[in-house]
């Protein structure tokens, strides 16, 4: 058997490099082989998938969707995203490796995917492994900043050692991130710039208004954060007849601008937070929650006529809320917008729109359009203050965090901050399959007794090993483990072996402990080693290859810095 999983692991190495775009399919096949073949019990492919560790990183991600929800991204971005991309690196780099010393630093990279990946201004790609890496070198600076540690101090509990302090971890960890963070804006300028991929329907066109009244006046696009929206991006402004594309960071907003957006129409309701700021629908008198797409028939009386020459509100009981035509930007009001047959429309429509006959003659209705709501008011701060309080909690050790994003889940289901609808449709799924079907690998190569092989191999060595050389070699073994399983599993195999060499040498313990923590959050050349590489992995648009041009030099300097920096600090 011992062969068989060796085989079996290898195979998995080759194949995700070579399907790195169906990694969910390669761990899925190796974990039905697993199961089939009896390596792993029924029993232990469930604890695989219910995991705490997993379920907290599950929980952690659904929870962060709600962040989406509010202004607090797009202030973040405000802060953080800047026309320089090195003024931008430097302040995405320190606000993520201090967020992540004290919070966990999964949350934190949940946090910021979305506004990096819909920046204005760099490709995301250019920031989102740099996130994660950022995030990784700023778990390591705390007993809490990383899932790794938490589980390296149950170990130490275990071991009957007591308890590693917060602060334990702070003098490796921060000569870690000082040299590897100049490694890393060194090594960024190689990170490939690529597009994000967009979807047919963000060539929508919304159309939206500027009343007299906003707070938005005065201000320019830039301060007003117009640029940071979440799949919306200000194409246009129409003012006083004339038309302003492409719009600038620095335009200033005047009262009655008509503002157009083009993006996904699902996004629409982030407009709904900017003081003073209306959609066409609005003006009609009809709410934003109800919106239907439509298609409009060559046999439409609307041919030929623009929207408010039709009467369109009257006809219908409905307002075009968007447009498009053919894939293609249409520059203009909505209002003035000649209608063709073949356009598409998203309408918010009233009671009376399904029950009109004239909606079958004129239209190919496709489908109702939900829209995701955004909060405001004590909903809003109800969303933050519960997610960061959950956190906060968790850091302290008041309650845990799994028990934190539990009872928080309940708190936005109940509170309608999140529906069930939403949940299904952004479920990480995905990441749920790969973290488990891991866990079930690590448990295999246990159940085969490989793991004790090399146990007994590094024993049986030990002897002719120097306390520094064997300390090196626990390193270089729990991060290979790390990039080929996963840190916590790389954590947990190496733990007992690490901690049976330093007490065969007579060497100080602590080294090795040390050397198994900092070994096990080495993951930069897999993406399927640590949760943040493997939440950027897609977002970015990355290949294997891009991790292993950045993560191998970044290794090699991390490495070194950590094994110099734990013999200055613990010594052996």
């Amino acid at each position: 058997m011992s062969l068989f999983v060796l085989l079996l692991f290898i195979a998995t190495i080759f194949g995700l490099i070579k399907f790195q775009n169906n990694a969910g399919s390669v761990f899925g096949t190796v974990l039905i082989i697993l199961y089939t073949s009896s390596i792993i019990s029924t029993e232990e492919l469930v604890n695989s998938f219910s995991n705490q560790g997993l379920l907290t990183l599950i929980l952690l991600m659904v929870c962060s969707l709600v962040l989406e929800k509010t202004r607090l991204l797009r202030l973040i971005a405000k802060a953080v995203l800047k026309p320089s991309y090195d003024i931008t690196w430097l302040r995405l780099f320190g606000l993520t490796t201090i967020a992540s010393a004290f919070l966990n630093n999964t949350a934190v990279v949940s946090t910021m995917l979305a506004p990096i990946r819909n920046n204005p201004y760099h490709a995301a790609s250019k920031l989102l492994l740099p996130l994660s890496y950022a995030a990784i070198l700023g778990g390591t600076l705390t007993l809490v900043g990383t899932s790794t540690n938490l589980i390296v101090n149950s170990l130490v509990l275990e071991a009957g050692l007591p308890s590693l302090e917060f602060f334990d971890f702070t003098k490796v960890g921060a000569c870690v991130v000082i040299v590897c963070g100049v490694a890393l804006f060194l090594l960024s300028r190689f990170l490939p710039e690529h597009h994000m991929k967009t979807e047919d329907v963000q060539s929508y066109l919304i159309d939206s208004k500027v009343k007299e009244n906003s707070t938005l006046i005065g201000k320019s696009i830039e301060n007003n954060g117009l640029r940071h929206l979440e799949s919306l991006f200000l194409v246009e402004i129409m003012r006083k007849g004339a038309l302003l594309s492409p719009v600038v960071p620095t335009e200033v907003i005047q009262a009655n601008d008509r503002l157009i957006f083009s993006g996904d129409i699902t996004k629409v309701m982030q407009l709904s937070q900017f003081d003073g700021l209306s959609l066409f629908a609005n003006e009609n008198g009809l709410p934003l929650a109800n919106l239907t797409e439509v298609v409009v028939r060559p046999e439409s009386v609307l041919l030929g006529k623009t929207l408010k020459m039709s009467g369109f509100r009257a006809l219908f009981d409905a307002a075009a809320v968007a447009i498009k035509r053919d894939g293609n930007p249409i520059s203009g009001k909505l209002g003035d917008v000649t209608i063709q047959a073949g356009d598409y429309l998203v309408l918010a429509v009233g009671k009376d729109f399904k029950s009109r006959k004239n909606v079958g003659k004129n239209f190919i209705v496709i489908s109702g359009v939900e829209p995701d709501s955004m909060l405001s008011g004590g909903r809003e701060w109800l969303a933050i203050g519960g997610f960061f309080s959950a956190i906060a909690l968790a850091a302290f050790g008041i309650i845990s965090l799994f028990k934190g994003m539990f009872l928080l889940l309940g708190l936005l289901l109940a509170t309608n901050c999140l529906s069930s609808s939403e949940i299904l449709r952004r479920l990480p799924i995905n990441i749920w399959l790969i973290i488990a079907s891991a866990l079930s690998l690590s448990q295999a190569l246990t159940n085969s007794g490989l793991l004790l092989m090399l146990d007994d191999l590094i024993r049986n060595s030990s002897s002719s090993l120097s306390p520094l050389g064997a300390l090196i070699v626990v390193y270089l073994l729990t991060w290979i483990l790390t990039e080929l399983v996963t840190n916590n599993a790389a954590a947990a195999l190496l733990f007992p072996i690490a901690y049976g060499v330093s007490l065969s040498l007579d060497a100080n313990p602590m080294a090795f402990i040390m050397a198994v923590a900092f070994g096990a959050s080495a993951s930069f050349v897999s993406p399927y080693g640590y949760q943040t590489n493997l939440m950027v992995f897609n977002s970015g648009q990355y290949s294997i290859k891009d991790f292993m041009k950045i993560g191998f030099p970044l290794s090699l300097v991390y490495g070194v810095t950590a094994i110099s920096a734990i013999l200055w600090v613990f010594g052996l």
